[in-house]
């Protein structure tokens, strides 16, 4: 293998398993240790390091290696709050065009999202890859995939907390059942209630992490001791009744 296809290797086998979480925030690696593991020499290896490091996923620590960089809580909270703001537009926008196309796509989408929990080969990448299909293609239908895109770029942080909440708490079938909600909102164009909804959902994650952000996951974040302030917003969330039915 040349060294440009093993840097690219590398790169690409640490990035899926630092957005995956099988690499945690904080976790240190030896260099040489990446060396041993992909049996190649330092130079490629060392390039793809340096790649991770650019996107924000990697910090290098010197004489000792590479470390995840922490996840920040503010600029989760805050990515979330944008995407509450745009995505509820994207829905409205959705709804109002009524595509029959579209919709059945979604219901594709959630119907294989049920599948898979059922499955005895589940795996939460899979879920995770289910769940961003479907709001994925609310941005494309109604014209919006920069959005999208610009939400996607937040991988250094937002992606691997909502895999944190995927692999950590295991409540997919509130996830599915929020998202059966908010589909059957856009069929039946309520819009006055797509955007409680949108947010208690996106918000979730934070809410079934409530009791584990500050102690089992503190180490995980940069800024823990500010987690407190963020929780108090999100609990104030009220469930929507269209939630509870």
């Amino acid at each position: 293998m040349r060294a440009k296809d093993t840097a690219n290797h590398v790169y690409a086998s640490l990035r899926k398993e630092i957005l995956g979480l099988d690499i945690v925030p904080g976790q240190l690696m030896r260099e040489q240790d990446i060396c041993e593991r992909f049996e190649a020499s330092r130079t490629p290896v060392h390039v793809a390091l340096e790649r991770l490091c650019d996107t924000g996923l990697l910090e290098f620590v010197p004489y000792k290696g590479v470390r995840a960089t922490l996840l920040k809580f503010s600029h989760i909270y805050q990515i979330i709050l944008m995407r509450t703001v745009l995505e509820t537009k994207v829905l409205i926008d959705f709804a109002r065009k009524a595509d029959p196309f579209a919709l059945e796509r979604c219901h594709h989408s959630l119907r294989n999202q049920g599948i898979l929990l059922a499955s005895d080969q589940f795996e939460p990448a899979a879920f995770y890859a289910l769940d961003s299909q479907l709001h994925q293609t609310w941005f494309d239908e109604v014209g919006f995939p920069l959005f999208w895109d610009a939400i996607q770029d937040s991988e250094v942080y937002y992606t691997r907390f909502r895999m944190l909440d995927i692999v950590e708490m295991h409540n997919f079938k509130e996830i599915v059942q929020e998202h059966a909600v908010l589909l059957s909102l856009l069929e039946s164009q309520q819009y006055d209630h797509i955007e409680g909804v949108l947010t208690y959902h996106l918000f979730g994650g934070i809410r079934r992490m409530q009791y584990v952000l500050q102690s089992d996951l503190g180490s995980y974040f940069s800024d823990a001791q500010n987690i407190g302030s963020y929780l108090d917003r999100v609990l104030s969330f009220e469930r929507p009744d269209c939630l509870s039915e």
